[in-house]
């Protein structure tokens, strides 16, 4: 069997921005589901991140920083256990899906550091995999195809049904959709090694950068660097220091 009719693992964030180095988590949702897409566990987390929560954010994911303060968990807590959650599944080699796993997994290894806990990649003792991204797969099969790629625009294509799009749970459930659509649509990416598909994405992600990156210095910014890294952006020293030091 492929891997789109097997078991799957679903993560998803909310956050307060989009910045990897600098944003902080606030809801996430790890949910497993059946090949037949039915829903056989989930965990959630609500997090006091310990900054505000920017008002542009709290629109998108309906989340307050006094509703936080009020009813969220202490963040070094919700994060160790979000963290072993996603190392026990990956142990046990269940494909891990994650939209735009990227941000996702980067954010999380940031917010391990901050409060000096083990990372993920330290967990597993090499980089999380492997790992479905239907952001990713869905431009390796329809490259060329019109239109905006977030999780809503790929559960209209596709067909996936979602319900209260930004709330984690709802997402996790909805990215799997859109992998196991995308395996049986496309015969390419239907491989029976999970390990396989994550090799492929790590190619087809890189591409992808270097495409953006040429598209944008040919409209105008020459500088233009775009991370080609995948699934985790690599950490740098020093980076998000003002995160860190509460700012």
């Amino acid at each position: 069997m492929s891997w789109h009719q097997e078991l799957l693992v679903s993560f998803d964030l909310e956050t307060t921005g989009t910045d990897v180095e600098r944003d902080r988590i606030v809801t996430a949702a790890l949910i497993r589901m059946e090949g037949d897409g039915r829903a056989v566990g989930q965990q959630t987390w609500l997090l006091d991140p310990g900054v505000p929560i920017p008002e542009e954010a709290a629109d998108i994911h309906g989340i307050s920083t006094a509703y936080v303060q009020e009813h969220g968990r202490p963040p070094a807590t919700a994060i160790e256990e979000i963290t072993e959650a996603l190392a026990v599944a990956l142990r046990a080699d269940i494909p891990l899906v994650v939209m735009n796993a990227r941000y996702d997994l980067s954010l999380l290894d940031r917010e391990c550091r901050r409060h000096g806990l083990r990372t993920l990649t330290e967990r597993l003792g090499h980089a999380p995999a492997p790992v479905i991204d239907p952001l990713v797969l869905d431009k390796h099969v329809d490259r060329y195809r019109k239109g905006k790629r977030a999780l809503q625009a790929l559960c209209g294509h596709y067909g996936v049904r979602l319900d209260g799009a930004h709330e984690a749970g709802a997402d996790a459930a909805a990215a799997a959709g859109v992998a196991r659509r995308i395996g049986e649509t496309f015969p390419a990416v239907a491989l029976p090694s999970p390990r396989a598909l994550h090799d492929l994405q790590e190619k087809a992600a890189a591409e992808q950068a270097a495409s953006f990156q040429a598209y944008l210095r040919r409209s105008g910014d020459p500088q233009a660097i775009v991370e080609r890294a995948w699934p985790l952006i690599p950490y740098q020293a020093g980076a998000g220091a003002g995160a860190e030091a509460g700012a």
